[in-house]
């Protein structure tokens, strides 16, 4: 495989002859609220080429795009794919006839009851997991009983963490992934979150434009590298370099961490 072209800035990325330009969020555009230099202006040049590809599974698009707006990237719902909301949008349309449950964030709970996939069963035939900020000893009980009771397991994406503004790593669906295997024993695991090249697909069929027109942005050699190359699309890796560490204070002490009521 040819060796991906690494920039260190959005500046150094030539994307003049590119239809569509699809990027990673975290750790690309953004961390933990923080806007990377050059995103904004960035996101402008791209105008309606732009489509996002990440792997969250906390939020739906239209309340990323939300948040977005707020941070000076008015990036439209439409054009936002994303690992968690997306596994829920294959499930009810490929799976809606079995019992699930689901083990996510609100804002994929509230979808998820939009579109049918919840029905209280005690034995669900299916289980799905994102990054749920609630989950405690009493989810990894259930979720561990439902695996080791045979259900099937989706997650929304297999990452261990993203990295946070500050520098610390951020828990990811992985990491609790691991913790059910953990108290279940290994177990097989269903995902369209990179490195698979789901949204990739997604993202090329919806815009129209052939692979070898377009092009994907990211930070991770391991999801974002792996997916386009499985695509067959051209990648590109950007490696910001380090906050200072008067921004790591600043995160740090306005509440950087995420914290939620549960």
């Amino acid at each position: 495989m040819q060796r991906p072209e690494t920039v260190s800035s959005f500046a150094e990325i030539d994307l003049a002859d590119r239809s569509a330009i699809l990027c990673d969020l975290d750790g690309c555009l953004l961390s933990s609220g923080h806007v990377y230099d050059g995103a904004r202006d960035f996101v402008r040049a791209c105008g309606d080429r732009l489509w996002i590809v990440s792997n969250n599974s906390s939020d739906t698009s239209a309340t990323l795009a939300a948040r977005l707006v707020g941070l000076g990237l008015p990036i439209l719902a439409d054009r936002i794919l994303l690992a968690g909301e997306q596994t829920l949008r294959f499930l009810a349309q490929d799976q809606s006839h079995k019992a699930l449950a689901v083990y996510v964030d609100a804002p994929l709970r509230t979808l998820a009851k939009e579109l049918g996939l919840t029905n209280g069963s005690a034995t669900p035939e299916i289980v799905v997991m994102g990054r749920d900020r609630c989950f405690g000893l009493g989810t990894l009980e259930e979720l561990a009983a439902h695996v080791v009771d045979g259900a099937e397991l989706w997650a929304a994406n297999l990452d261990l963490s993203h990295p946070a503004a500050t520098g610390y790593p951020v828990p990811e669906t992985g990491a609790l992934l691991r913790a059910v295997e953990a108290c279940a024993g290994p177990f097989a695991v269903r995902s369209i979150g990179k490195p698979a090249p789901d949204l990739i697909e997604i993202a090329l069929a919806r815009s129209g434009v052939e692979r070898t027109r377009a092009v994907f942005i990211g930070d991770n050699l391991a999801t974002d590298g792996e997916a386009a190359r499985a695509a067959g699309v051209a990648f590109i890796r950007i490696v910001h370099p380090p906050v200072s560490s008067e921004l790591r204070t600043d995160n740090a002490s306005n509440g950087a961490r995420e914290w939620v009521a549960c």
